[in-house]
C-alpha cells in the first residue's frame, strides 16, 4: 500500500466505477464540478468513491464509502444547464484515510492497493470457474455482445479480469461495493463467482415464467381464434348451438348489470365450466340453476328511499290507531337517515297477542319508507337450512328464505318482516334461531353467507321488522340483537276507532257493497265489541263485521233492498245470541272466592280462583291445571298463613285437622306464572276466616314466605282484561305502580289502584269489612 496522496474527491451516487472500467459520468453539483477543474489543473487525477445513500444532496465523511476507485479524466464536456459530462477511466483501488474540508470542493487523503497476485492451481481453477460462469450468463441473458465476451475472457490478470466482469454486470451497489472492497484477487473471485451463480438462477427463473406466458398467451390467441372461427362457420349455416347461445345470454346479462368483483368471477367461473361440460350431464342443470340464482339477485339494486318525515307521519297514522311508540321509532329512524347516510337497518321486534297489527303495521312501514315489502313466516320452522340454504351438493337445493326474499324485493335494502320468530323450534337438523344470530347481527350481516350462493351478501341496509307473541320463546342471544317494541292488547275505545276507521269500510269493499248499501247506527259496533268478542286483537272482531255484510248483501240480493239498516236491537238477527253475556267476575263478595289477574299470549284474562277447607291431615289440594310455578306460589303462601295465625285469628292448628282445596276454574287450560301468589294466599285467608273478598277487586301479584308482594309484568294486558270484566279496584306490587302509566287514560279514571308491598295491605283492601 503506497504512502498518502491528496486529491480531490468526486462522490457518485447509484454507480460504482471499478479499475480499467472507462464509463461517462454526469456532474451537476457545485462541489463535484469544483473537484473536476481541479483535477484538469493538474494531473487529472480524481477519487471516485459512492455514496451509502444516493439520495443525500450534500454527503459527509459518514456518508461516502472509506474503498474507492482513483480514475483519470480522459475528457470533459460541458452541457446546457450547468451539468459537466466526464469521461473518467478507472485505474486503482484506494482507501479514503482523511477528508480535508474545503469550501469549493471535497479533498481526500488516500492510500493506493497494491494488488500482488501469486499463481497458484486453486487461482487457476477460480479463475476459469468465473469465465464459464460468465460466459452461461452472457449466453442466457444476451444482454452482452459476443466480441466483448472474447476481449474480456482473454484477460491474464486475475484481478483485472475479476474487476472486467464486474463492471459488465448490473449489480445492486452493496454486491458492486463488497468486490471493490475485497483487496485479496484470490476473495474476489469467489465473491464474484457466488453472484454469477445467483445471477444464473435468477435467469433461470425468469426463463422459465416467460417460457410459461408465452405458452399461456399462444393457447388463449388459438382458442380465440378458433373460437372465431367455429362462430363465423355457424353463422354461415345459419345454425347456432344452444349452449353457445345460452352462455352468450348469461354473458350478455352479467354486462347489462354491475356486479361485485367477486360475483362476476365467480360467474364467470361457472361459465367456463358450463362451456366445457356436456349437455347431457346432469351437473349442468345444477349450474344453470346457480347461475340464474347469482344474476337475478339484487347485487347493486337499492330502493330509493322516501325520506318525508311528514309523509310518512301520515301515511301511518292513516293506516294505523294508536301506536304510538312504534310510529315515534319509525319517524326517529328517518330522521336520522336523514341526517346520515351511513345508518345500518334496525332490527325492530314488535311483540304483541294476535290480532293487534304486527304484520300490517310492518306494511305500513315499508309503504312510509318507500321501500319494497317482503315476508318470511317462521313458525314451525325447524331446520337450519331454511335460513341458511341447502349445500349445492344436494339434489334439489335452494338459498334459504332470507336469500329467496331478496330476490322477491329486487332490491337489497327492503323492509324485510320475518313472521312468528317466537315459534321457531329445533332438532337434529339444527337450530334455524341461531342461524338468524348472523342475519340479526348489525356487526356481522353485511357479510352474510347463504350456503347455497356461497358468496357474502350484505343484509346491513335492510330494515328488519321481527313479530313474536311471546318474547320469553325467543332465545336470549336473539333477544339481544334486536329492540323489542311492546305492542298491548287493545281497549274496547280502541277497537270501537279501529272498527269505525278501517274494518268496516274494508269489510264493506270484500264483500261486493257500497258505503250506501249498509248504515251501522250508533251503539251497534260497541255491542257487537262487548257482546261478541273477548280478544286482545281486532281478528274477531272483522270476522263479525264480515259476517254482518254478508247477511247485509245477501238480504240487498234477495230481497231487492237498496239500503239495510244495522241497531243494537236488530243485531242479533245478523248474529245470533250474544257470546258473551255473563262476566267470569264474581256479582257478589264471597268467602274463598277471589279474582287474580293473568297474562296469556294472546293477551290479559282474569283468574277467578277458589278455596275451600274441608276436614282431612293439613294436605294441600291444587286443581285446574297449575304449573310448578303456581304450586310452589301457593305453599309459599299457605307457609306465610302458617306464620301469621295470631294476628289473622286462624287456630294455630289448622294444618293438622283441615285440608286446603285450591281450585281455578276451566280446568281443561293449563295454567302457569309468578303472579298469582297474593291471589291464592288471599282466598286462602278468607276461607280460613270465613270472611268474604270484594267481587270488584282483582289482584296481581307474587308472594314470599314474609308476606311482601314481588312484581310482575304485563300490567296493562292484565288491567285491560279485568276492566272488560267490570272490575273497579286493582291490587298491584308498589314496585309496579310506574307501569299504571301505560294504561289508556280513559280506563285510568275508571279505576282505583292500590300498590302494596306487604300481604297484610292486600288483606286490609280486599276483604269485605264486618260493618259492611
Amino acid at each position: 500500500m503506497d504512502t498518502n496522496r491528496k486529491m480531490p474527491l468526486l462522490p457518485l451516487r447509484g454507480i460504482m466505477v471499478f479499475p480499467y472500467m472507462i464509463i461517462h459520468l454526469d456532474v451537476g453539483r457545485e462541489k463535484s464540478i469544483a473537484a473536476l477543474e481541479e483535477a484538469m489543473l493538474h494531473d487529472r487525477i480524481i477519487m471516485l468513491s459512492a455514496q451509502k445513500d444516493a439520495a443525500i444532496e450534500k454527503p459527509g465523511q459518514d456518508d461516502i464509502f472509506e474503498i474507492g476507485t482513483i480514475a483519470e479524466v480522459k475528457q470533459l464536456l460541458k452541457l446546457p444547464g450547468g451539468t459537466i459530462r466526464v469521461l473518467v477511466e478507472g485505474l486503482h483501488r484506494a482507501k479514503i484515510v482523511k477528508h480535508n474540508e474545503l469550501e469549493k470542493y471535497y479533498e481526500v487523503e488516500i492510500e493506493e492497493f497494491n494488488e500482488t497476485v501469486e499463481p497458484s492451481l486453486e487461482l487457476e481453477a477460480l479463475t476459469r470457474a468465473v469465465v464459464h460462469e460468465f460466459e452461461q450468463w452472457v449466453k442466457l441473458s444476451k444482454k452482452i455482445p459476443p466480441e466483448t465476451l472474447v476481449s474480456v475472457v482473454i484477460v491474464e490478470d486475475a484481478g483485472r479480469l475479476c474487476d472486467l466482469i464486474a463492471s459488465h454486470l448490473n449489480l445492486k451497489l452493496d454486491d458492486k461495493q463488497a468486490l471493490l472492497t475485497a483487496t485479496d484477487v484470490k476473495v474476489r473471485l469467489e465473491k464474484l463467482y457466488e453472484i454469477l451463480a445467483r445471477e444464473m438462477e435468477v435467469l433461470e427463473i425468469e426463463r422459465k415464467i416467460s417460457g410459461r406466458v408465452r405458452k399461456q398467451m399462444e393457447k388463449i390467441q388459438k382458442d380465440y381464434y378458433l373460437r372465431e372461427q367455429m362462430k363465423a362457420i355457424q353463422k354461415e349455416l345459419g345454425d347456432k348451438d344452444d349452449k353457445s347461445a345460452e352462455i352468450e345470454e348469461y354473458q350478455k346479462k352479467l354486462a347489462e348489470t354491475k356486479y361485485p368483483d367477486d360475483v362476476v368471477e365467480r360467474i364467470n367461473k361457472e361459465l367456463s365450466r358450463l362451456e366445457k361440460m356436456s349437455s347431457l350431464s346432469s351437473e349442468t342443470g345444477v349450474i344453470r340453476t346457480y347461475l340464474d340464482w347469482l344474476l337475478s339477485l339484487p347485487w347493486d339494486n337499492a330502493t330509493k328511499e322516501q325520506l318525508d318525515i311528514k309523509e310518512a307521519e301520515k301515511i301511518l297514522n292513516k293506516d294505523h290507531y294508536g301506536l304510538e311508540k312504534v310510529k315515534e321509532r319509525i319517524l326517529e329512524y328517518l330522521a336520522i337517515r336523514k341526517l346520515s347516510d351511513s345508518l345500518k337497518g334496525p332490527i325492530l321486534c314488535l311483540v304483541g297477542p294476535p290480532g293487534v297489527g304486527k304484520t300490517s303495521l310492518a306494511r305500513s312501514i315499508a309503504r312510509s319508507l318507500g321501500r319494497t315489502f317482503v315476508r318470511a313466516s317462521l313458525g314451525g320452522v325447524r331446520d337450519e337450512a331454511e335460513i341458511r340454504g341447502h349445500r349445492r351438493t344436494y339434489v334439489g337445493a335452494l338459498p334459504g328464505r332470507i336469500i329467496q326474499g331478496l330476490k322477491t324485493a329486487g332490491s337489497y335494502n327492503p323492509v324485510f318482516l320475518l313472521d312468528e320468530i317466537d315459534k321457531m323450534n329445533s332438532d337434529f337438523k339444527g337450530d334455524p334461531s341461531a342461524a338468524l344470530l348472523e342475519v340479526l347481527d348489525p356487526e356481522q350481516n353485511n357479510t352474510f353467507s347463504d350456503h347455497y350462493i356461497e358468496l357474502p351478501f350484505d343484509l346491513s341496509k335492510v330494515l328488519w321488522v321481527v313479530t313474536a307473541n311471546a318474547i320469553h320463546t325467543i332465545p336470549r342471544p336473539l333477544r339481544d340483537r334486536m329492540e323489542i317494541i311492546h305492542l298491548p292488547s287493545y281497549t274496547e275505545e280502541e277497537k270501537l276507532q279501529i272498527a269505525q276507521r278501517y274494518l268496516v269500510k274494508k269489510q264493506i269493499k270484500e264483500n261486493g257493497l257500497k258505503s250506501a248499501q249498509i248504515q251501522f247506527s250508533e251503539g251497534t259496533l260497541q255491542k257487537m265489541i262487548a257482546g261478541f268478542t273477548r280478544e286482545s286483537g281486532v281478528r274477531e272482531l272483522e270476522r263479525i263485521v264480515a259476517k254482518v255484510c254478508r247477511k247485509v248483501a245477501l238480504q240487498i240480493v234477495q230481497k231487492d233492498k237498496k239500503t239495510v239498516k244495522v241497531t243494537a236491537q236488530n243485531l242479533h238477527a245478523f248474529l245470533g245470541r250474544t257470546k258473551f253475556i255473563h262476566s267470569k267476575a264474581e256479582k257478589e263478595a264471597e268467602v274463598g272466592v277471589c279474582t287474580g289477574m293473568a297474562w296469556t299470549e294472546v293477551g290479559g284474562d282474569i283468574l277467578p280462583t277458589e278455596v275451600t277447607v274441608i276436614k282431612g291431615k293439613g294436605k294441600l289440594i291444587l286443581t285446574g291445571q297449575l304449573g310448578d310455578v303456581m304450586q310452589e306460589s301457593a305453599q309459599a303462601g299457605l307457609s306465610y298463613i302458617r306464620s301469621r295465625t295470631q294476628e289473622l285469628n286462624i287456630d294455630a292448628e289448622f294444618y293438622e285437622k283441615q285440608d286446603i282445596h285450591i281450585h281455578l276454574p276451566e280446568g281443561a287450560i293449563p295454567k302457569d306464572g309468578p303472579s298469582a301468589g297474593i291471589t291464592m294466599a288471599t282466598a286462602m285467608v278468607s276461607a280460613l276466616t270465613d270472611q268474604k273478598v270484594r267481587s270488584d277487586v282483582a289482584m296481581t301479584g307474587e308472594i314470599t314466605l314474609r308476606g311482601r308482594v314481588l312484581p310482575i309484568g304485563g300490567l296493562k294486558e292484565k288491567v285491560i282484561a279485568a276492566y272488560r270484566e267490570g272490575i273497579k279496584t286493582i291490587i298491584l306490587p308498589k314496585e309496579n305502580e310506574r307501569d299504571i302509566e301505560d294504561i289508556p287514560k280513559n280506563i285510568r279514571r275508571e279505576l282505583e289502584f292500590v300498590p302494596v308491598e306487604h300481604m297484610d295491605q292486600v288483606l286490609a283492601c280486599a276483604m269485605v269489612k264486618e260493618h259492611e
